[in-house]
């Protein structure tokens, strides 16, 4: 799988170690594949819309693949890949290849489960299609052009328990609104994948 932008990419990643977080007590990790395939001038990142169920604090969010960690799970990348595998049909394992991991992450909000969330980069083959699960109501490749355009900053209003309405930053990514942990995920690998292009600029003597 040879690419620039993977290469780069998979080199910006080894240069910047994954900041851990510090948490109290037992909490359950859990892991995220940040997937990407090589389109044409650019990169294409998977995002899914999960099913809507009850109970579940993130019913209906956009995100990324993933999920809790099992007992024969051999790490945090192993949850990434097997996750990816039952709900988008993707094997990483087969068919990918790891670039590396991102900064480990806890939501912000009291509402949402204390959880650790590991996100891991893979790179897929240029062409490579999901086929969801039914925990998965949508799959969308959007380029990583689009997602780093001014214009795709956007906001997401989310309405409180007590009827009051909070503001908080999102990505729009083809008329639907990535916010929350997911959308602090994009944020850190997109200011990652900035300095790839910078350096590609650079590299080829352009100001």
């Amino acid at each position: 799988m040879e690419d620039e932008r993977i290469e780069g990419l998979a080199r910006a990643i080894a240069a910047r170690p994954p900041r851990m977080v510090e948490v109290e007590g037992e909490v359950p990790s859990a892991a995220v594949a940040l997937l990407v395939r090589p389109v044409e001038d650019d990169l294409e990142l998977l995002l899914i819309r999960r099913a809507e169920r009850e109970g579940d604090p993130w019913s209906g969010h956009m995100a990324l693949p993933g999920g809790r960690a099992a007992e024969d799970d051999a790490d945090d990348a192993a949850t990434a890949a097997r996750e990816t595998l039952e709900e988008v049909g993707i094997d990483v394992g087969a068919a990918g290849r790891l670039l590396g991991p991102l900064d480990v992450l806890t939501p912000m909000s009291a509402r949402a489960p204390r959880i650790t969330v590991a996100p891991f980069v893979f790179a897929v083959p240029a062409g490579t299609e999901a086929e969801p699960n039914e925990e998965v109501a949508l799959v969308i490749w959007v380029t990583l052009t689009e997602l780093s355009e001014p214009g795709a900053a956007a906001e997401y209003l989310h309405e409180m328990g007590d009827g009051t309405v909070m503001a908080f930053p999102a990505y729009g990514a083809r008329g639907h609104l990535v916010w929350g942990i997911t959308h602090r995920i994009l944020t850190g690998f997109l200011e990652l994948y900035s300095r790839v292009d910078d350096a590609e600029q650079l590299r080829d003597g352009m100001p």
